[in-house]
Order: structure tokens, then sequence, then C-alpha cells
């Protein structure tokens, strides 16, 4: 029988932990931010896994966004490079693996977070808009894990582990039907590819954030009067940041996860316990 302190399950006896993600080569989508001097999920995320010790492919259509992303994790001392591209079309997907490959030889995490919005009902929605946003936030992650999990698999020993980001308005919806839509595709699809990769040693789980204060919000020009709103819908108090999110996808790529898959991790500071009749914010 393994020893539960053994070196076996994740734990290092009497030794500093290494980087989390020493040696480890991670492809982010849509790790640019929307606003260039700013920090959102994606690129929080990226600097992050880039602390741990992984080696960092910023994906975004606006090679600006991630080269400033990629000028970030070098300044401190990290390597990464960016990737121009559209992750709903296949050919990019096909590509990003590829040039991860060619660079760094493996691929072992990747990070799905590219997602746009939508609001209103059945009725008020558009059918272009309907099919933006399930191109866009699902297609994307399809895609994506389509070309990852081979690499993965061909890993030695064979593993890795894809985290998907959704939002808590997959689990509590409001007025953002298209969107909510999609994000509720993102966890079944999480749950999908768990089953169906686990054989490979691949671990695929989700983050779905709560509202977060990101570029994207205030570049759309959010009053402090609702930003405040947004933070005391929150049981904490307290205002959800990029880095919050960026945390929970370190750790769920990362072997202290080890035993986690098909599993949605809720960071909402406990926005989604209060119910919608008493949460003045919306989704992240």
């Amino acid at each position: 029988m393994t020893d539960a302190m053994s070196p076996d399950n994740g734990f290092v006896v009497g030794h500093e932990e290494a980087s989390l993600l020493e040696g480890r080569v991670a492809i982010v989508s849509g790790g640019g931010s929307a606003l260039d001097e700013g920090v959102g999920n994606g690129k929080a995320t990226a600097v992050l896994l880039a602390r741990e010790g992984a080696k960092v492919m910023v994906v975004d259509r606006r090679l600006a966004a991630a080269e400033a992303t990629v000028a970030s994790i070098v300044a401190e001392g990290g390597d990464a490079f960016a990737f121009e591209g559209d992750v709903t079309e296949e050919a990019t997907c096909g590509a990003m693996v590829a040039a991860a490959l060619e660079r760094w030889g493996s691929v072992s995490v990747l990070v799905n977070n590219v997602g746009i919005g939508s609001r209103g009902s059945v009725v008020e929605e558009s059918v272009e808009s309907w099919d933006r946003v399930m191109r866009v936030n699902v297609r994307s992650m399809m895609l994506t894990s389509k070309f990852a999990v081979p690499a993965m698999a061909a890993n030695e020993p064979p593993g890795g582990a894809i985290v998907n980001i959704s939002s808590i308005s997959a689990l509590r919806p409001r007025n953002l039907t298209a969107y909510s839509t999609s994000k509720g595709a993102v966890i079944a699809l999480t749950k999908a590819m768990a089953v169906d990769h686990a054989s490979q040693g691949i671990r695929v789980n989700c983050v779905a954030p709560g509202p977060v204060y990101t570029p994207m919000v205030y570049a759309a020009g959010m009053s402090d009067e609702a930003r405040d709103l947004r933070r005391n819908s929150s049981l904490l108090k307290i205002e959800g940041s990029p880095w919050d999110i960026g945390n929970a996808v370190a750790f769920l790529a990362s072997n202290r996860a080890r035993y986690l898959t098909g599993q949605v991790l809720v960071v909402d500071g406990g926005v989604t316990l209060r119910g919608p009749d008493r949460d003045p914010g919306n989704g992240s």
C-alpha cells in the first residue's frame, strides 16, 4: 500500500515544495487583455502559470495583446511566446499546438479562456448573435482540445490538464440566455471530456467565475455605483479579480489537483449562495 505522504501521492516530505508547474508547457487561449494596459483573466492566468514554472504560449486574436502578456512574463524571468489566431478556426488550433510542440516538444496544460457575452431572452436574441456566442464560447474549446489532447496523450508518461472557463451564469442564469447556455455547454463539455480522456491521463476541469472586475468590464463603462453593487453581492464583501481566477486555474492545472477531474470550481466569493433576488450583479 502506498504511504499517504509518499511522493507518489504528490507530497515530498522534508523538502521544500517545487514550483507547481515546473517544466510544463501551457497554452492559454484569450491570453491577452481587452485593454493592453489592463489585466484580464487570461493574462493573469498566463502570468501565474509562468510564475509556477510553466512555459506559456499566449494565444489571442490581437497579437499586440498576446505580446503584452508575454512581455510581462519575460520581465519576470519566465519563458513565453505570443501566437496570433482565432481559436474558432480549426486551422488556427492545429497550428497553435504544432507551434508549441515545435518550440518546446510537448503540451501538458491547456487553458480555454476565450469567451464573449450577450444579453437578452430567446425572443430578443438574434440568430446571428446566438451562433456567434456558441462559436466563440463552445466551438473554440472543442477545437483547441481536439488538437491538444493527442499531444498530451503522446507525453511520456501520457497525460495533461485542461481547464475550461465557464461562469456562474451557467449555474444561475439571469437575462443572459445565449451566454448562460454557452457556459452551461462548457460545463457539459468539461465533464464529457473528463470521461473520454481519463484513460490517457488527462484531467479536465472547469472554473466558473463570479463577478470579476476585468478590463472588459471597465471598458464597458461600469459606474462606481454598479461596481459597489457587484462587490456587495459577494458574501465576503470583496471584489473578485483576475488573479483569483488565475490562481484557481493554476491549482487545477497542477498535481495538487491530481485527484480532481470533471469538476466545476466556483470562484465567486459566495455570490451564488445568496440567490438572484438579492444579487445586484450579473455573472462574469
